[in-house]
């Protein structure tokens, strides 16, 4: 310290400024000086140059100077001790040395020296700075005299924060407090403001005073100067973005307190409703400025309180709360009131975006929620009132035959003047927005309801829903609107949808508000009246109608909501006392298709409205228990009606000719007819969404265009809308599980595109993608690319689609295939992936053992229904082809015997043979393993190339039927004796049978089951009533169809059924040749039934073209007597019952409606299956969910099941009760069945809907566990619930369309 000179302390000044010039940018843009050191602290990791700063060498000189030698020295110690065997790494060494420094004597003295020098050049420095500001101060004065000198709005960057960080203390603040007092010059005041501005906010609100300068701030915003206030605005906004919430909290109370004072105050001249608001008034934009300002902080805050204190948050939002809520006792006229803040508010955020987002989360939407209860619960009095006031308003326009339509639909014109009405509007339109919000939560709706000082009745959520809805069609509304809706629309009615539309999408809130009859029938009251033509109906414009339907859409999407348009709140109401709203809607929707409705004759919007509800009624047919209301109504009809008149008018629009006047007119009028032909098409297609629905949508003759359509939307991979609850894969279920529909997605395109995409996946590969690398080998035996491909594959084919996509035709066999081949039917994919029989097929594959077992997989699925294996069997020989390849992949190991080599296609053929060669259920046929086991033999199941399989993997044959038994249901067979009144036999019967399914259900088989079931069906034709097809003579004898020939599938089903019935003990040798003669006189029998229908359908083109599996069962049943069998099926065609299990009983029947027939679908998919999916929704409901999530359909794989009499599902006693409990209980059992296998198998459905294998699963697997007999409770509740619906149903299968 004693060498330090003058010279020296120049020099240690020059060194400080060199670098604070060098970090002034990093430094001024610290929020505060303690972030300030922070970045000086950590400058040397920063600042590239740090090194080179000079008083950096500066101080580096004298630590060497002063510390070198010893740092040296200890070095050398640390050296020599690692030398004697001392391990220590170079981190131990530096920590080692740096201590003994720090500790040492040189070191506190050199720390003091360099202090005190430091001290006395900083204090140099600034006191040289004050001298420098004071002279400027000067400067400045004089030059104000100049109004033209006033320094601009960037006077804070004139000189560096940094020093002024440093300079700005308590007696600077002091100052300028004395400067701002409202009795100092104009001149100096703007001056002390001016410095205020430029001083960091963070210095600022450090300091002391602030709460005094906060006060003088607050007064000084009154001042009649604008350039004096704007600066004063400027600094609350240099504080909202700088500072922390602490700080800006109290900026943002003073302000909101300034602003109460401001309203409450009678000197400040605030415009009243009469005079309106004129923006252009001084007054108005200095108050309108400061509200913006403390808007757009509340928009900001919410994004960053959640950090700090609640308390903070609290008295933010408390403040904002008062201010809102001031009021003036006013006991003049409403037109003389003047207006309070929330107006102003309202006016710079009219959609209440700011209570939007202090709403949104947990943390502040308790706050404000819970002042809104205790303190302030009058902003919500006023909103609701506003609401009430408007509607007053509109109802009083209505009846005085106003129809004009004044600025309120849309600010289309720049205007600076907002009269009272707008004014009342604009707060309209923000209460309405705050009311929407707060209904959303379930704590906002308990502050309802809300007393108002000029009704009687409290204002309840219901009531305010009402309110909100009659303001939709009361409202004045845009004289057209436009498919493009504008970006800022402000119309009430369009306003209030929006609202609604939010409250629909919160399921609870939509729950407890919205889906009540209250509400729904005021949504309805419009349309009833529009029906009814009642005179005091309100003149209902096109554009509030399609807001109204585009509410009851949302509401028919969600479950609640549409149990309550089906039914109403009172279930058990009939449609004569009060039709429901599904009748409505149907009925207008009717009407408006037939265009019986005079008012909208000749409206341009007329199609719009169509569209409207007709959506309405698709989110309503789209469900099985909503084409049922909706049935008699033939929507399906009268939508295809008006899309056949759509579709001639599209293709009757000229060509427009250059030059022409039409070129305007028709280039508009195009694209309009065009979306609404699509339109109509998406509305047809829904139909597909249920079993009946598709029936009703084949009727109409336009499958094959609504699934063109279908996929060409698909093929845009368009967004499925919030209002359809699946995307279009149930739609291809269902579609392809009929023959029509599987013809059309031929013809559409659809399959032929998914074939495509199978094989760019598994052979082709990317052609965009430039590899870098080589593809991985799959690990899984179908890649997990083409895992959607083979699953949609599975899902289109169902037996009818294979049999029409398949049917009599040829594999093509070349004898030499082009890579650039690509297969595009599901021929192509048998021939190219799964029969590959010579070397041309193999070579042709990039991907061999990939791609072929892939097919494998894929013919182990499709040949799981029983139809499809046969026909597969009959066309291809798929077995022999296997076989065959089975025997190729074998190696010699001696002179006479030869080994299978195990690999991945070995294996698989394996299983597939064994697959489709063994019937039975889950403990009767075992199925070998497609995985390898771990240890030293890894595939323990033997192989084989020719027949019979080897025995391990057939179960223990179960033991046939023991006489015994039979006395287990001699009680029931003594029903038959007494038959003086035959209902009660028929009851003691089944309720003796229902008693011994639950007490002994093993009894119900051998040769008493068919006993039972001969007697009873003898009996039960006895009785005309429980008869529901005429008696038909029968004639012929075993010579007259000895001759006649069977179909190749029948042959082989014959061979199929006596082999299980042989493995069950059933059957003899010579039971093929009966079996063969009772299906020769079945198909005669039946063909007396027929009538015969031209078609291009493969599936009506002669008799039934699949295995008759129900006859084949009962064969069994009956032990192979073929006379006793087909005397049972003589008497049993007349019953209900013979509809649903028989399967070819009503093939081209003649007791079915023609234009059924033509559809080919079966009474089992459009009758049984639609229950089943209908009571699958009611009963197992995440059951149902899982089978749309997975994209399948419950129909599809429940007709597998039924068609093949459960055959491969269940064992063979299970068969027998399926049988037994449906023919005497009744058809309807048969749909309780199908609902308590998939009861059964919950868990089972939902683990595999995770996996996204629902559908392989479900068609490979046997339904393990499963007992008729464990269910019988279970299903009678059911039959308790639905039988009268279901047989209903069932018996109206014979009546023609509606």
């Amino acid at each position: 310290m004693a060498h330090f000179s003058s010279d020296d302390e120049a020099m240690l000044q020059a060194m400080l400024r060199q670098l604070f010039q060098s970090v002034k940018e990093k430094i001024t843009g610290a929020p505060s000086l303690e972030c300030a050191e922070e970045i000086l602290l950590r400058l040397e990791e920063t600042d590239e140059n740090f090194h080179n700063y000079e008083f950096v060498k500066y101080l580096r000189q004298r630590i060497c100077n002063t510390l070198g030698s010893m740092i040296e020295e200890e070095m050398e110690k640390c050296t020599s001790d690692q030398n004697q065997g001392e391990e220590s790494g170079y981190d131990t060494v530096v920590q080692h040395v740096t201590k003994k420094t720090q500790e040492s004597k040189e070191y506190k003295e050199m720390m003091h020296s360099l202090k005190s020098i430091m001290m006395v050049v900083v204090e140099s420095m600034i006191n040289k700075s004050e001298e420098d500001e004071t002279r400027s101060q000067d400067q400045q004065r004089k030059l104000q005299e100049n109004p033209s000198s006033c320094c601009t709005d960037n006077c804070s960057d004139s000189d560096s924060s940094f020093n002024q960080s440093y300079k700005f203390c308590q007696g600077k603040l002091q100052l300028i407090l004395d400067q701002l007092d409202p009795g100092q010059p104009k001149d100096v005041r703007y001056e002390a403001l001016q410095t205020l501005c430029s001083a960091p906010p963070s210095d600022v609100l450090n300091c002391e005073n602030w709460t005094t300068l906060c006060e003088k701030l607050t007064m000084s915003l009154s001042d009649p100067d604008p350039m004096f206030t704007d600066r004063i605005l400027k600094f609350y906004a240099q504080t909202f973005t700088l500072s922390p919430l602490h700080m800006t909290k109290e900026i943002y109370i003073s302000l909101a307190k300034y602003l109460e004072l401001y309203f409450l105050s009678r000197e400040n001249h605030i415009p009243t409703l009469s005079t309106g608001v004129d923006i252009t008034s001084s007054n108005v934009i200095r108050l309108l400025k400061k509200v913006r300002l403390l808007n757009e902080y509340q928009k900001e805050t919410p994004s960053f309180w959640i950090r700090h204190p609640e308390k903070y948050m609290e008295e933010i939002v408390e403040s904002t709360l008062s201010l809102l809520s001031v009021k003036h006792d006013q006991s003049h006229l409403v037109s003389q009131k003047i207006l309070e803040p929330i107006y102003f508010f309202a006016l710079v955020d009219t959609k209440a975006v700011w209570f939007k987002k202090w709403m949104h989360a947990y943390y502040s939407r308790t706050t404000v929620l819970r002042l809104l209860e205790k303190k302030y619960k009058s902003l919500i009095t006023t909103a609701v009132h506003q609401c009430v006031q408007y509607l007053g308003l509109c109802e009083a326009m209505k009846a005085d035959g106003i129809l004009g339509h004044s600025k309120q639909c849309g600010k289309k014109q720049k205007s600076f003047y907002y009269s009272g009405q707008e004014m009342q509007y604009i707060y309209f339109i923000h209460s309405l927005c705050l009311l929407g919000r707060l209904l959303i939560y379930k704590q906002g709706r308990k502050l309802f309801p809300i007393k108002l000082k000029n009704r009687k009745d409290s204002m309840s959520v219901t009531n305010l829903l009402v309110l909100f809805t009659q303001i939709i069609y009361y409202s004045p509304s845009c004289p057209k609107m436009t498919s493009v809706a504008h970006s800022e629309n402000y119309s009430p009615a369009s306003m209030v949808t929006d609202v609604l539309r939010i409250l629909c999408d919160q399921k609870e809130c939509a729950v407890e508000c919205l889906y009540n009859s209250t509400v729904t029938e005021t949504l309805l009251q419009p349309i009833h009246n529009l029906m009814t033509g009642t005179v005091a109906a309100p003149d209902c414009s096109e554009t509030a109608l399609i807001h109204i339907a585009d509410i009851l859409a949302r509401i028919a999407s969600v479950e609640e909501g549409l149990t309550l348009l089906l039914y109403g709140e009172n279930m058990n109401s009939s449609e004569e006392e009060s039709p429901t709203g599904v009748h409505i809607i149907a009925k207008f929707s009717k009407k408006l298709l037939d265009e019986d409705i005079s008012v909208f004759s000749g409206s341009e919007m007329l199609p719009i409205v169509k569209g409207a509800f007709i959506s309405v009624c698709r989110q309503i047919y789209g469900t099985c228990e909503g084409l049922q209301v909706l049935l008699p109504y033939g929507l399906h009809e009268s939508i295809a009606k008006v899309w056949r008149k759509t579709s001639l008018l599209s293709e009757r629009i000229p060509t427009p000719v250059e030059g022409s006047d039409s070129v305007s007119s028709v280039s508009q009028e195009s694209p309009n007819i065009v979306a609404w032909e699509d339109n109509l098409l998406d509305d047809l297609l829904n139909f597909a969404a249920t079993p009946k629905g598709l029936l009703l949508l084949q009727r109409t003759g336009a499958i094959n265009e609504c699934v063109t359509f279908m996929f060409n939307q698909y093929a845009k991979k368009l967004q499925i809308s919030r209002q359809k609850k699946f995307g279009y894969e149930v739609l291809v279920v269902q579609v392809a599980s009929t023959a029509a529909g599987a013809v059309a997605l031929q013809h559409s395109g659809f399959i032929s595109a998914l074939i495509t995409e199978l094989w760019a996946n598994l052979e082709c590969g990317r052609d965009d993608v430039r590899f870098t690398h080589p593809r991985a080998t799959p690990v899984d035996p179908i890649d997990r690319c083409c895992q959607k491909s083979f699953l949609a594959l599975v899902n289109v084919l169902s037996y009818p689609a294979v049999y029409e996509l398949t049917g009599h035709q040829e594999l093509p066999n070349k004898a030499e295939y082009s890579l650039r081949e690509v297969p595009t039917c599901i021929i192509d994919i048998i021939d190219r992936l799964i029969i590959l029989n010579s070397e041309a097929k193999i070579r042709s594959l990039l991907n061999y053992e990939q791609s072929h077992i892939f097919g494998l997989r894929l013919l182990s699925v499709v040949c799981c229904d029983l139809d499809a294996l046969l026909l597969l069997e009959a066309q291809y020989q798929v077995s022999n082809m296997l076989l065959h390849a089975q025997e190729e992949n074998t190696f010699e190991t001696s002179e006479n015997h030869r080994d299978f080599i195990i690999d991945g296609l070995s294996v698989e053929r394996n299983h597939v043979l064994v697959r489709i060669n063994l019937i039975g259920g889950p403990l009767e046929r075992i199925l070998p393993p497609r995985m390898l086991e771990k240890g030293d033999d890894p595939y323990p199941w033997p192989m084989f190339s020719s027949y019979p399989l080897p025995h391990c993997y057939l179960s223990e044959v179960p033991q046939s039927a023991d006489i015994k038994h039979d006395s287990d249901i001699g009680e029931m067979l003594s029903c038959f004796k007494m038959s003086d009144k035959q209902t009660e036999w028929i009851e003691n019967c089944r309720r003796q049978f229902c008693k011994t399914m639950k007490s002994k259900p093993d009894s119900v088989s051998g040769g008493a089951l068919g006993e039972l079931l001969e007697k009873f069906v003898l009996h039960l034709t006895e009785n005309p009533s429980e008869c529901y097809f005429p008696l038909v003579e029968y004639t012929a004898t075993d010579a007259n169809v000895k001759n006649e020939s069977l179909s190749s599938v029948q042959q082989l089903g014959i061979k199929m059924t006596v082999r299980y019935g042989k493995f069950l003990n059933l059957l003899n040798d010579a039971a093929e040749n009966d079996l063969a003669l009772v299906l020769k006189h079945c198909e005669r029998f039946l063909k007396q039934q027929q009538s015969p229908v031209t078609s291009s359908l493969l599936c009506l083109q002669g008799d039934y073209t699949g295995h008759d599996w129900f006859v084949s069962s009962l064969f069994l049943i009956m032990l192979g007597d073929r006379e006793k069998t087909f005397h049972f099926l003589q008497h049993f065609s007349r019953l209900l019952t013979s509809a649903f299990l028989w399967v070819p009983r009503l093939h081209i029947s003649k007791y079915l409606p023609v234009d059924t027939i033509e559809t080919g679908i079966h009474p089992i998919y459009f009758c049984s299956t639609h229950y089943i999916e209908m009571l699958l929704k009611a009963e197992v409901p995440l059951v149902f969910s899982a089978f749309h999530m997975s994209g399948f359909a419950p129909s599809q794989i429940c007709l597998q099941w039924i068609t093949q009499c459960f055959w491969n599902y269940l064992d063979w006693i299970e068969i027998c009760h399926y049988i037994a409990t449906c023919v005497v209980l009744g058809p309807d059992y048969q749909v309780y069945i199908c609902i308590a296998v998939l009861k059964h198998l919950q868990q089972d459905i939902l683990q595999h809907t995770q996996t996204q294998d629902l559908q392989v699963f479900l068609k490979e697997e046997a339904l393990c566990g499963f007992r008729v007999s464990h269910y019988f409770e279970y299903m009678e509740a059911l039959e308790q619930n639905y039988r009268p619906m279901l047989l209903r149903d069932m018996r109206n299968i014979r009546v023609q369309s509606t």
